[in-house]
């Protein structure tokens, strides 16, 4: 992954430096993901050399990082994203999390665990709603996928491999619908183009007309699916 460094100042700056062999000058990245920042350094440069080009763009990565809303942890009192809608995380009796109105009842008992038992939940979600759209999309192209798995990925929503298994974030239930259906349609259209040709997009409109506004929603929205935290 790289060397972690922590750059001096007010307030720190926490920086991942990656050497790479096809880079030809210093680079700077701030994900919009988690405000992770990285320093890309190219062949020959040295360590002192790297740190001496972030202190020059100190207050460059510090105005990025400003603009990252933050992770956040969700707890009783605050309010978590569910197929698309914020819904209030409440306190209440029982031993498990369930959506009750245009609520999301928690246990009252060890709040601590709040944030775990929340991605229990999600993820229980998340395999309804990705099994079945899976299910339908690949109905309609009248092929079979394989195996279905939930991780928590940040670089990619889905995955469909060689053998036609199908990967998905589990935080696709946080968002809107429409989104969810858009991506389980857009996987299991590389089952039969496996590649991003414009046959593959064929394949996509056939299942999902409009999968442009989707698309924009994810890259615009991303972030916020990200923000919250769930492990310690």
């Amino acid at each position: 992954m790289g060397e972690q460094v922590l750059l001096s100042g007010d307030p720190p700056i926490e920086l991942v430096l990656k050497a790479s062999a096809r880079a030809r000058r210093f680079s700077l990245r701030v994900s919009r993901l988690d405000g992770r920042v990285t320093l890309t350094l190219p062949r020959g440069a040295s360590r002192r050399q790297a740190l001496a080009f972030a202190e020059e763009k100190a207050e460059w990565i510090r105005r990025h990082i400003a603009e990252h809303p933050g992770e956040m942890r969700p707890l009783p009192g605050q309010a978590i994203s569910f197929r698309g809608a914020s819904l209030p995380i409440v306190a209440a009796p029982g031993r498990a999390v369930r959506l009750v109105d245009d609520r999301i009842e928690v246990p009252a008992r060890d709040p601590e665990r709040t944030p775990a038992r929340l991605a229990a939940f999600l993820k229980h979600h998340a395999r309804l709603d990705l099994v079945e759209a899976s299910r339908r999309h690949a109905a309609r192209l009248g092929l079979a996928h394989g195996r279905i798995t939930l991780r928590d990925t940040r670089s990619r929503w889905g995955s469909c491999s060689a053998q036609g298994d199908l990967m998905y974030s589990w935080r696709l239930i946080m968002a809107p619908p429409g989104v969810l259906d858009y991506v389980a349609a857009h996987e299991v259209a590389h089952l039969a183009e496996m590649n991003h040709s414009p046959a593959f997009w064929v394949q996509v409109a056939r299942l999902y007309p409009d999968y442009d506004a989707p698309r924009r929603w994810l890259r615009t929205n991303a972030q916020n699916l990200h923000r919250y935290r769930f492990k310690d």
